[in-house]
């Protein structure tokens, strides 16, 4: 399945997410594997099965097996780790805060590619599945490394468009069944 293709299974009144899912796929001052990574974590943690195959299958036209393997581990690693930091954010309780996660991330310190574009694929995931301590996190290495904010808001817009998507996808196979 390609990009046009998953453009063309939108119903009508989405419009304005075809028109955003091509802009948002060519931001300038971004690399493609930023691009794409993003585009592929963000799919992938939206869940919906039509937009995780358009985006793999155009994702792998542009990625390195381990730049698609590292897109896969964020959405895998910030699938967990936005549940449980959004739970110490959130509960009135901060103790549980102060208490150690006791969860592995190996893969977040060594993710076989730029750290800087793995921080980009979790901020991209944390955006989707809603941890603010993971955004504000994820923000704050890529700054303190140099990504400026227009790479930034490029990623959360893809992230924004690929989830919108999906989530037009899944209501309309809901209301057809």
């Amino acid at each position: 399945m390609s990009i046009d293709t998953l453009k063309a299974s939108l119903p009508d009144y989405a419009k304005d997410l075809k028109l955003n899912l091509s802009s948002v796929l060519t931001p300038p001052g971004v690399t493609a594997q930023q691009i794409w990574g993003s585009a592929l974590a963000s799919a992938l943690a939206s869940r919906n099965a039509t937009v995780i195959k358009a985006i793999a299958a155009e994702a792998a036209q542009h990625l390195s097996p381990e730049a698609q393997g590292a897109a896969k581990t964020a959405a895998a690693i910030m699938g967990m780790n936005n549940i449980y930091y959004r739970f110490t954010h959130l509960v009135s309780e901060k103790d549980y805060a102060a208490m150690p996660a006791r969860l592995r991330m190996n893969a977040i310190a060594n993710p076989g590619i730029d750290q800087v574009d793995f921080e980009l694929y979790s901020l991209a995931v944390s955006a989707i599945n809603g941890c603010g301590m993971c955004m504000d996190s994820h923000e704050q290495v890529v700054a303190k490394k140099g990504v400026g904010k227009d790479v930034v808001q490029a990623v959360i817009r893809i992230a924004a468009v690929i989830h919108a998507v999906a989530a037009t996808l899944d209501a309309e196979e809901k209301l057809a069944a």
